[in-house]
């Protein structure tokens, strides 16, 4: 543009003559106009999508591909559409001989990072189901190999005899503990009810991880549980089952009875940020056709809530 400008200012009548500036006026007016649009674009905010605006992030849950070796289940999240994993307490690397996921070694971690990059994805959103030991040496190893991974959140179900240990490596590690429940009969923390007595007068460091399809499993109602850990919730293990009772399983999310789109909506109005992770745990050969309508549900119904 300032060239433009001085050009006019020192060309003389010979260089252009007086029918020209019409043209060099329609000119101006062109480029002046291009300028300001660019200038407009350049400094708006750029398009975020409506799980942005709400502060969520849907992550694929490797345990959701637990026939699978983790580089497959790399590549299937990859396929599936999100940007985010989270990675199973327990991974297959050759596809047959499944290891303890916080005792992988720095070189097989490389190898997990380098393909979690070329998928496009940073590092896990969080880890679990850990083991947390009140023994503080075995702890700490876990919150040590998370701090190595740059991992932030652990998903665990610790003993009661283990939460003053596990709140003291929070602390240190400046790492949150998201307390995980499975059904009625297979875990102390299976009414949101237990999660709060165990993290009651502790660091906003430990929360829960609220997995919606094992509180269906036990006959709650996942909506009123979300409900009681307003403020608490870390992150979760989101899920639609087809029936309540111990023998549901898991359909696609808006297909079920686990009242999904409530279930975002209560999210939603408690200001929850985190992740939803998509453990998938039916269909396990080929469940990819039903993890994408889960993604197509949780995308229109972002929209929805972010008033797209």
């Amino acid at each position: 543009m300032r060239r433009f400008f001085d050009i006019r200012r020192h060309a003389n009548a010979a260089t252009f003559p007086a029918q020209s500036f019409p043209f060099m006026k329609k000119l101006f007016l062109t480029v002046l106009g291009a300028w300001l649009a660019g200038s407009a674009w350049a400094q708006s905010p750029a398009d975020t999508s409506a799980a942005d605006q709400l502060g969520w992030q849907l992550a694929v849950h490797s345990y959701t591909f637990q026939k699978f070796s983790i580089f497959d289940a790399i590549d299937k999240s990859a396929a599936a559409g999100v940007k985010y994993m989270s990675i199973s307490g327990s991974v297959m690397l050759d596809g047959s001989n499944r290891l303890t996921t916080v005792t992988l070694s720095p070189a097989q971690r490389a190898a997990i990072d380098e393909k979690l990059k070329a998928d496009g994805f940073g590092h896990f959103v969080n880890i679990g189901v850990v083991q947390l030991p009140a023994d503080e040496a075995k702890c700490r190893k876990v919150f040590e190999f998370a701090k190595q991974w740059g991992i932030g959140i652990l998903v665990s179900e610790p003993e009661t005899n283990a939460l003053d240990t596990v709140e003291k490596l929070c602390k240190e590690y400046n790492i949150q503990v998201a307390i995980h429940d499975h059904p009625k009969g297979h875990s102390i923390y299976w009414n949101p009810d237990a999660v709060l007595a165990a993290i009651k007068g502790r660091t906003p460091l430990m929360g829960a991880c609220a997995d919606v399809g094992h509180w269906v499993r036990s006959g709650l109602d996942p909506v009123e549980c979300l409900k009681k850990l307003d403020g608490h919730i870390i992150c979760l293990h989101f899920k639609d089952l087809n029936e309540v009772g111990p023998k549901a399983h898991d359909v696609p999310w808006g297909t079920g009875v686990s009242k999904a789109k409530e279930m975002m909506a209560e999210l939603k109005r408690q200001n929850f940020h985190g992740a939803f992770c998509v453990e998938y745990e039916y269909n396990w050969d080929n469940s990819s056709p039903e993890i994408a309508q889960c993604v197509k549900f949780f995308n229109a119904t972002c929209d929805e809530l972010a008033g797209h």
